[in-house]
Parts: C-alpha cells; structure tokens; sequence
C-alpha cells in the first residue's frame, strides 16, 4: 500500500537538511524540542521508579515484622476461643499461616539505661509461618524461647542502646503494677537476651523486644494471647480478606490489615509520586510546547511549498495534516529516546549511583540516617505507560494549532513575492 504523501512530506519536513541557515535553525529547535520531551520523560521514569523502589523496601521491611492480618479481640481483651478462631481463619484459601501473640507495652532497663519498647509473644514453633523476620532469624535463637526459661530478643538497635550483648540481664517492666498499702508498684521480671535481630527498620530494631508468648502472659497478667497473626498468599489481597473473614469468624473480633497499620505512611507516599508525576509532567509540557515554536517557523519558511501544494489541488486538511505528522514525529522520538534513557538508569542505579559516589567523594544515603543505604530502583509498566502517553498526547495537541493556521494560508499571497 502506497504511503499518503502527507506522511512522506511531514517526515522530509522533519528531519530537513541544513543546505540553508533556515532549514540548519530549523532542525536545531526541532532537535532541542525532541531532546526537552526525552528528557522529561526520562526524569519521571527514573523519578517514579526510585520512588516506587524505595516504597517497595520500606514495605518489605516493614512486612518482615508486622503481619498481613491481625486478630485481635475487642476492648483489648483477649480472644474467647484462640483455637477454633485460628481453624476458622485458615479455612480462608488466601490464608496460609497463622499464630497466637501478645503484644503489651512496656519497659526494659539495663543498670541506669530505660528504653520504652512493645512487648511481643510469640510462638517460636509457628512464627515462622507469619513473618519473614522469625524465617531470616537464626534457629537456634528462636528455639531459645522456650516457656519459663523468660528468655527474650531485642532488636539490634535497642540492644546497643541498652548496652546488651547475648547473655545479658535485663529487667522488663509491665505498665500495671500490684497495689500494695505503700502505692501501686509496677511488676518487673529479669529476663535474659538469648539474641538479637536486624529487619533493616529503624522504628523496629530500636523499639521491639520479643519472648515466648506463655512468659509474656505472666508478665503482663494475661489469661490467653491478645491476638493472632495471619499471612496471605498475596498481601495485597489483605484488605479484601479481611472483608471475608469478618463474615466467616464466629465470634465478634476486631481485624487490622497491614495496610491500616501504616495507613498514613502509605497515603503519603501515594500523594508524593501523584505530585512528582505532575511536577515533572510539566518539563515535558514545556518541551512539547516548543514544538509550537519548531512549527511555527517551518510553516512561515514553507510558504512558498504550502501554495504550490494548495495550487495542485491539496486539501487544506492535507496541509494541516503534513505538519500534524512534523510535530508527532519529534514527540514520538522524544518520547521514544527518553524511554530508552529511562528505563537504562532506572535498571542501571545500582551501578550509576555508586559511580557518582566514588566521583564526587561522599555517600548520598548514609546509613545511620535513613531506612536504606543504597537507592533502590522499581520500573513498574503502568506508570511508564502512563508517561509515554503524556508525552505523546501533549506533543499531538500543541501542534494543532500552528498546522491549522498553515492550512488557512491563501496560495495568491504566499507567491506573490515568489
């Protein structure tokens, strides 16, 4: 099939010569408009997928502690019946672990050291199943938390804080003390540090301490667990399941989803990528919209072609359609080279940034102040989709305009001075 021409002369149009200092000033703005759209849309790729790389580990990390879901019972009582509960939890397909725990507030003091922390039962022989930080956790450590020897683990950060190593005391306090003639005077155990434990979460390591949820019991005076803790298939499913498990559980209890847990950290986020997206969207605008100029020129130096054409009969949609293809083709190989510039940082920044480290001599993420030490990278389709659309349609859009006004050119007063 034969190409209309209109394609074949808003491509010669594109990529013109420079036999003339027109036709060079032309290519230049044209050249200048394609690298703008690149380059903004390889900003946002590489933007977007730090940031969706950085809300991947940050999640990760996260999840490595906290569970999918939690059941908890309501008044933070503890659950009536702990076994048919767990049964009927597991019936649900997208359930594949679960496990009783505790969880209380409390203090944990070393000589003249006291640092809050949250206390944490659990079932050394099933919280493996729910959390991937008791599965990194050596065995040994956990096997170590056995009912009555009061053996606890600390979080990295909190047992250097505390000045702890592996066979230390420590003394935790419970919150509800024992009234006696002289006042209330809070409970206190001395437990023994068996290990210690590194999810690569600040907020975690320096604030959680975990022991055999039995000892916890006594501890904090508790009767049953407070809680169990279930792991999904797929996390992201965890909100629906908990729809469905609060149709099927008998008793009337109360269910978090990891979402909730962090509900505020995670919206966050999403308001962040949604204002870099329109942030950086606006390079793009700006590039696009020199695509205005580029064919505003080409239109006024073409005078003389557009009557010749309109004389040998074109349309005046021909026209317009000539230079609508001059201006997609510069966003479609703007667009097309920032994709390619994107996606090669993006899957490349584990390599780059330690570059520019060694380059300019200093660390960009220490670690002792952020979550991670190295940037993280996460292309993720929908947003490139999403970019390269953008790009395109703005490119599409702004030439509109000055191919409209290249079709209203009146071919007597074009050639008159030809």
């Amino acid at each position: 099939m034969q190409t209309p021409y209109e394609w074949s002369m808003g491509w010669r149009y594109t990529r013109a010569g420079r036999t003339s200092r027109s036709k060079g000033l032309l290519s230049f703005v044209a050249s200048i408009s394609a690298i703008g759209i690149a380059l903004g849309v390889a900003a946002l790729i590489i933007v977007l997928s730090v940031m969706n790389g950085f809300q991947r580990d940050v999640r990760d990390r996260m999840l490595s502690v906290v569970s999918h879901i939690e059941i908890f019972a309501p008044a933070g009582g503890v659950l009536p019946d702990i076994e048919r509960t767990t049964r009927q939890a597991l019936q649900n397909p997208e359930v594949v672990g679960a496990a009783p725990f505790v969880s209380a507030q409390g203090l944990i003091a070393h000589g003249e050291d006291m640092r809050g922390v949250m206390v944490r039962g659990i079932d050394p022989a099933l919280e493996p199943q729910v959390t991937d930080l008791a599965t990194a956790m050596p065995s040994e450590v956990l096997q170590r938390l056995q009912p009555g020897t009061f053996n606890i683990v600390l979080g990295k950060v909190l047992a250097e804080q505390l000045g702890v190593k592996e066979g230390a005391k420590v003394t935790v306090v419970a919150p509800s003390g024992q009234v006696t003639p002289a006042g209330v005077i809070p409970r206190l155990k001395q437990v023994t540090v068996v290990g210690t434990f590194d999810s690569g979460h600040y907020e975690y390591d320096s604030s959680l301490a975990m022991l055999h949820y039995e000892d916890a019991q006594r501890i904090f005076r508790l009767e049953a667990p407070t809680g169990i803790r279930l792991k999904l298939r797929d996390l992201h499913k965890a909100p629906q399941v908990v729809q469905q498990l609060a149709q099927t559980l008998t008793d009337p209890l109360l269910l978090k989803d990891w979402t909730m847990q962090n509900r505020n950290w995670f919206v966050a986020v999403q308001l962040e990528k949604r204002m870099m997206f329109i942030i950086l969207s606006i390079i793009i605008a700006v590039a696009a919209f020199n695509l205005v100029a580029t064919l505003v020129m080409t239109v006024a130096d073409k005078r003389a072609d557009i009557a010749i054409l309109r004389t040998l009969g074109a349309t005046s949609g021909s026209i317009m359609a000539i230079f609508v293809v001059q201006g997609a083709m510069v966003g479609i190989i703007g667009t097309f080279a920032g994709l390619l510039l994107g996606l090669l940082v993006a899957f490349n920044i584990d390599v780059i940034v330690p570059f520019i480290e060694r380059l300019l001599g200093f660390q960009i993420l220490p670690q002792d102040v952020y979550l991670v030490s190295e940037i993280p990278s996460a292309p993720q389709l929908g947003d490139i989709v999403s970019i390269c659309l953008v790009a395109l349609v703005l490119s599409f859009i702004v030439t509109l305009y000055p191919s409209w006004r290249a079709s209203r050119i009146n071919p007597a007063e074009a050639l008159r001075y030809e």
